[in-house]
């Protein structure tokens, strides 16, 4: 079985332990990883950077480990599934701050981690601004600034999250003018 193969695996059972949904669409979780790893996969992503796609939120949303994730995938996937692992914790301040933290430490990343998070944002902002306007007036300048820091990350990725800021921003305008 392939690296990309067992990092799919592993991912759809850890997040499928907990049941995880997608917020608003109620979707498997799973179906945001597949999307974020199909994004990196065509746009010439390595095996390492598929496998750590798959695996980008196992740390933050299960009780799996860094260590675990390193000793089932290797150095490579587990440094890339750490640069795109927030950081902050509840007690580090109000949600600005931390944000501002999450976005500092992905700023340290390799520009192939960087390439991944460009993915996830371009999964994550498809549905903001048409289920929760309210929120996506708080997230979309959060990931605009995240953008900031990731233009070492692949170019067409970056012009694709760009796109999917200013779609979700017109989405946004359109519901406020009716």
């Amino acid at each position: 079985m392939s690296l990309i193969e067992r990092a799919e695996l592993f991912a759809r059972a850890a997040h499928g332990a907990i049941g995880q949904k997608r917020k608003y669409t109620h979707e498997p979780y799973v179906v945001h990883l597949a999307e974020v790893a199909a994004l990196i996969a065509g746009h010439g992503g390595d095996d390492a950077m598929v496998a750590a796609a798959w695996l980008h939120d196992v740390v933050e949303d299960t009780g799996i480990t860094l260590d675990e994730v390193e000793r089932h995938f290797g150095a490579d996937v587990a440094e890339l599934v750490f640069a795109l692992t927030d950081v902050s914790r509840p007690d580090d301040g109000n949600r600005a701050k931390r944000k501002e933290l999450d976005r500092l430490h992905v700023a340290q990343g390799s520009p192939r981690a960087k390439t991944i998070k460009l993915a996830d944002i371009i999964s994550n902002i498809s549905t903001i601004a048409e289920f929760d306007p309210s929120f996506a007036q708080v997230y979309l300048p959060e990931r605009e600034r995240v953008l900031a820091v990731l233009t070492e990350g692949d170019a067409a990725l970056f012009a694709k999250a760009q796109q999917a800021l200013e779609d979700a921003r017109e989405v946004l305008s359109k519901r406020r003018r009716s």
